[in-house]
C-alpha cells in the first residue's frame, strides 16, 4: 500500500512545518501593522490546515484504516499527545477566521493567544515528538 506509517508521519511533519511558517509570517505581518496581509496569510493557513486534517482523516479512516497498526506503543502515545494539541487548535480555527475577518478584535486576540499555545504544542509534538522512522 502506498500509505505507509512512515510516509504519513513524514507528510504530517512537512505540512505542520509549512503551515507553522505561514502562521509565523501572519504574526510578523500583523506586528508590522499589515492587517490585509495578515488576513490573506491566515486564510491560506486555514485552508491548508483544514485540507491536511481532512486528508489525513480520509487516509487513516477510509483508505487505509490499518495504517496506525504499524505504530509502536510509544508512537501511538506521541500521536495521542499531538492530537491533544492539534484537535483543539483545529476546532478554534473557524472561530479565529470568523472573528478576524469581522474585525472582532476583543474576541480575536484572546482566541489568538489560546490558539498560539495550542499551535506551539501542535508544532512541537508534530515535528519533534512523532517518530521519524518505522521498522
Amino acid at each position: 500500500m502506498f500509505f505507509t506509517p512512515g510516509l504519513v508521519i513524514l507528510t504530517l511533519k512537512i505540512l505542520v512545518g509549512t503551515v507553522t511558517l505561514l502562521l509565523i509570517a501572519a504574526v510578523i505581518a500583523i506586528s508590522r501593522g499589515n492587517r490585509k496581509l495578515h488576513g490573506q496569510i491566515n486564510r491560506v493557513f486555514f485552508w491548508l490546515t483544514m485540507l491536511t486534517v481532512i486528508g489525513f482523516e480520509v487516509v487513516i479512516r477510509l483508505v487505509n484504516p490499518e495504517l496506525t497498526d504499524g505504530f509502536t506503543p510509544e508512537a501511538r502515545q506521541m500521536l495521542r499527545i499531538h492530537l491533544c494539541f492539534s484537535i483543539p487548535a483545529t476546532v478554534l480555527l473557524p472561530a479565529m477566521l470568523y472573528t478576524g475577518s469581522r474585525h472582532m478584535r476583543r474576541i480575536h486576540v484572546p482566541l489568538a493567544v489560546v490558539f498560539s499555545i495550542l499551535w506551539a504544542g501542535t508544532a512541537i509534538t508534530g515535528i519533534g515528538f512523532l517518530p521519524h522512522t518505522f521498522e
